[in-house]
């Protein structure tokens, strides 16, 4: 190496270190994480929404009607997540601003997502912490609030198109009486069906194209693979082409909608209208609810 080279490295050196002494830490400019709503990911539960510090978000299947139904000390366990002046840029890829949303409830403005309240889990007042999802299935009824749920679960009162209420057995009997009963949703809470007369993987309900969409009873349009709650089994669930749709189905019961499951402001959440239809006193609703342990379709 020659000696002006050596002179030249030298003189670089000199300058570097003269620079780095004169900066200040107030030059220094900090990166600030835009995102208050991130994706968490877990090897078994996939991935789920978290606040700005990765802590877990969970869904409260009583809430299915789109209100904060968490009181008494449900409060302490499940403190609600609030997020103010949400825009898309404080949102990561894979989160749309149009599925967020606010309420006001007794404990406090609230976000939402795809009309689900969102919750903390802090067992005892005891906050989780990043990356922990042990609030996912607590009493069966609270989940982790996934992205991209094919099927949700609701916990709300059965009340039919005739005005009455009913409660329904594990054997799918109906009786008339308050209580809650546990079944399926779409993700954004909507209630779903089965027609009484289909077998196991036949609609015997939907008699052309247009039906598939427009009658009373139009089909839940969705394929597999599915997104579900971690208590149900995705092996249970296929589908059918019916009019060249696919038509989502579990235990080879095809699944419905009931057009008339909404209010005067188009709402659709928390109705179950439809377990009314057909039912008299000497006969069962013809259009049951889904839930987890229905029993399996028949064959023909």
């Amino acid at each position: 190496m020659n000696k002006n080279f050596k002179f030249l490295i030298g003189s670089l050196a000199v300058a570097l270190v003269f620079v780095l002494t004169q900066c200040k830490k107030s030059d220094v400019i900090a990166y600030v994480d835009p995102f208050v709503v991130k994706l968490g990911t877990s090897t078994t539960l996939g991935s789920y929404l978290t606040d700005k510090n990765g802590k877990a978000l969970y869904f409260f299947a009583n809430d299915a009607d789109g209100a904060n139904n968490c009181t008494g000390g449900c409060i302490t366990n499940w403190p609600v997540f609030s997020v103010s002046g949400l825009t898309q840029a404080k949102l990561p890829t894979g989160l749309l601003l149009a599925d967020f949303d606010s309420i006001t409830s007794a404990n406090g403005k609230q976000l939402t997502y795809k009309g689900w309240p969102l919750y903390y889990y802090a067992p005892g007042g005891v906050s989780e912490t990043a990356g922990q999802t042990t609030g996912d299935n607590v009493g069966g009824v609270w989940f982790l609030a996934k992205p991209d749920y094919t099927i949700m679960m609701a916990n709300l009162q059965l009340l039919g198109v005739n005005g009455k209420s009913y409660t329904v057995s594990t054997t799918n009997v109906y009786t008339e009486g308050t209580g809650k009963s546990i079944y399926f949703t779409d993700q954004k809470g909507r209630t779903l069906y089965v027609f009484a007369n289909d077998s196991a993987n036949i609609n015997k309900y939907t008699a052309n194209a247009d039906a598939a969409h427009t009658s009373a009873w139009p089909i839940f349009e969705k394929d597999v693979p599915v997104v579900v709650p971690s208590p149900l089994d995705k092996t249970l669930f296929g589908s059918i082409t019916v009019f060249g749709f696919k038509q989502l189905t579990y235990k080879g019961w095809p699944m419905y909608y009931f057009t008339p499951d909404v209010d005067a402001t188009g709402k659709y959440r928390g109705y179950n209208k439809g377990v009314s239809v057909g039912a008299s006193a000497t006969a069962q609703t013809k259009w049951p609810i889904l839930f987890k342990d229905m029993p399996a379709a028949r064959t023909k």
